[in-house]
């Protein structure tokens, strides 16, 4: 049992690791680091798309492909040379039909997707801007997190214990037949004088 606790320690601190969760860093095919610099600071007061919880900079494409496609279009307004401030306003308050011939929004228009597109062009409203206290969905994944490490220690005691009367069984077995023996030894040699 001593060699499975620290195999669940390492996945408990897998679980129970927030940080783990927003350390990850978005990507980008900027160069210029003053760009690469208003990429990060929009994508952290963007929310996720699919994850509300998350901004959007910590949202990969495996989570959330319309979010990924978001983070190009972010790229696409700072390429233009927007500001900080006007992308997030925008991403608010709406771009425009300015916007519509941006290969992103053609793409969200090809495939159907008219809602990102009038989201885009009219504005998400103030829901798109990322909670900066994410504090009950950390203590959720916190008590899921203990209450799965305290099933799996609880499953693995259960299958210990059950090898331990198995255990137990098998020696008491051994012991009474080994006690049977010794009598009709006992017994044999009574026999004979």
């Amino acid at each position: 049992m001593n060699r499975r606790l620290p195999k669940l320690f390492l996945i408990g601190l897998c679980f129970l690791s927030p940080t783990l969760l927003l350390a990850q860093k978005t990507t980008t095919n900027l160069k210029e680091e003053s760009q690469i610099q208003t990429f990060l600071k929009v994508t952290e007061q963007i929310r996720c798309i699919c994850l509300p919880s998350l901004p959007i900079q910590s949202c990969s494409f495996n989570m959330c492909a319309a979010s990924s496609y978001l983070k190009t279009f972010i790229e696409n307004r700072i390429k233009d040379g927007m500001k900080e401030e006007e992308i997030i306003s925008k991403m608010e308050n709406g771009f425009g039909n300015s916007v519509l011939q941006d290969p992103i929004v053609v793409m969200f228009q090809e495939n159907g997707n008219q809602g990102m597109v009038d989201s885009i062009v009219y504005g998400f409203g103030p829901k798109i801007l990322a909670q900066p206290d994410g504090t009950w969905i950390n203590f959720t994944l916190f008590a899921l997190g203990v209450f799965g490490l305290f099933g799996i220690y609880k499953y693995g005691t259960k299958k210990s214990r059950g090898a331990v009367v198995t255990d137990q069984k098998t020696k008491s077995d051994d012991l009474k037949a080994t006690t049977d023996q010794i009598k009709d030894k006992i017994r044999k040699l009574e026999e004979e004088s």
